[in-house]
């Protein structure tokens, strides 16, 4: 089991506290779970109070004794009830306060009105963005973490070279493929911040297995119910047809993304050119990539290459396209930078993101995602799979 190091904790709650300051923010409450893993080592039932100036406090209701375990935290007190937390605060040295910061983003209306109550006469403010800032850069200890986790998702990827057959179905392959990646330490379960934007972490799709779906991805699925409408059908896989392998590989609560297109025989024309312009855009884009590029500079550049191809109607999405190219990585799928139009923000060493250009039509998808990581001269692929049309 591996415990975050104390070092890291507070390192990460020092950045937090440079923020609150700078934003003139007494304090920060921290709730939902990845930043609860984030900030403390555990996601034990607890609200993380981490002020401006001192030591952050961790109030645990369930299960205290677990989270001293986990928690390289100095302080560490149980929480019986929501009602005594000012009170517990107060008797810890903290109270008076004029701020208090939220994740406001997804913190559910109701527990933000109680929150509001308890805290009267504070003003709740959101901390959100200050959080995501801080997560969006790695440190060597994450960095490693990830990097074991690109190992394992080349294992998976090899799996599915040689497992892939005609006649299997896609549920059955996705099956496998479950039970090798949680045999190699997959959590099994894959984080998304985003409102609703619940994700399995195989989407494995054959030939006309394409339709859109609720979730905010370029393709989606059917699915094997309306409940979860999206991924892997009881659809056979056949020959001669597009397998879309987009995996996320979880080790040790980091997330690698990588995406691969295999075939059992020969893919028709359009598709194998289609594959191919994807992978022209993507080396484009890995050689404009460099600390100081604005996100939104890589996503322009992806529309004019596809813009150039015969195939631009079907980029990013048909018959709707999403509006990114890639997306950060970390604890949870969708963090900074977010390389998409609007966002100016620079690139900088020690963020995490993957790029993923894709073509879908109504007969198949096709396209190649790689995770990266940002070093003062570029980019460094960590999942280095082949990304070639990868033919059985």
């Amino acid at each position: 089991m591996r415990y975050t190091p104390k070092s890291e904790l507070d390192r990460r709650v020092a950045k937090l506290q440079a923020g609150l300051r700078r934003a003139g923010i007494d304090g920060a409450v921290i709730v939902q779970n990845a930043d609860l893993f984030y900030f403390a080592g555990t996601i034990q039932r607890s609200h993380l109070f981490v002020p401006a100036e001192g030591r952050p406090l961790l109030l645990v209701k369930k299960d205290p004794a677990r989270a001293r375990v986990e928690s390289a935290l100095d302080q560490i007190v149980g929480l019986d009830s929501l009602r005594k937390m000012s009170a517990v605060l107060q008797a810890n040295g903290y109270s008076s306060f004029k701020t208090l910061g939220f994740e406001l983003d997804v913190l559910p209306a109701n527990q933000y009105l109680r929150y509001r109550g308890l805290f009267e006469p504070a003003e709740i403010v959101d901390v959100s963005p200050l959080i995501r800032d801080v997560r969006m850069v790695k440190s060597p200890y994450e960095i490693d973490i990830i990097r074991e986790g690109a190992r394992l998702h080349g294992v998976i990827f090899s799996f599915v070279k040689e497992n892939l057959r005609a006649g299997i179905s896609e549920l059955e392959l996705s099956a496998l493929l479950a039970e090798v990646s949680r045999r190699n330490g997959h959590a099994g379960y894959m984080r998304v911040r985003g409102f609703n934007q619940d994700l399995y972490y195989i989407h494995l799709l054959s030939g006309h297995n394409t339709m859109p779906s609720y979730f905010d991805g370029s393709v989606g699925g059917e699915g094997i119910s309306p409940a979860f409408a999206q991924g892997s059908c009881r659809k056979l896989i056949s020959k001669n047809e597009p397998v879309f392998v987009d995996y996320n590989f979880v080790f040790d609560g980091y997330i690698v993304d990588q995406t691969r297109t295999f075939c059992i025989g020969e893919l028709p024309a359009h598709l194998a050119q289609a594959h191919a312009t994807a992978v022209g855009i993507l080396k484009e884009l890995e050689k404009m990539a460099r600390p100081g590029i604005a996100w939104e500079a890589l996503y322009t550049r992806a529309m004019y290459l596809a813009a150039e191809s015969p195939f631009k109607d079907h980029f990013l999405g048909f018959p709707e396209p999403v509006s990114f190219i890639g997306h950060g990585l970390g604890i949870e799928l969708d963090e900074q930078p977010v390389i998409a139009p609007g966002f100016k923000a620079p690139l900088a060493e020690g963020m995490v993101f993957a790029l993923e250009p894709k073509f879908i039509f109504p007969d198949g998808a096709v396209g190649v995602e790689n995770t990266y990581l940002v070093t003062k001269d570029g980019l460094e692929t960590l999942t280095v799979f082949e990304e070639e049309i990868i033919y059985i």
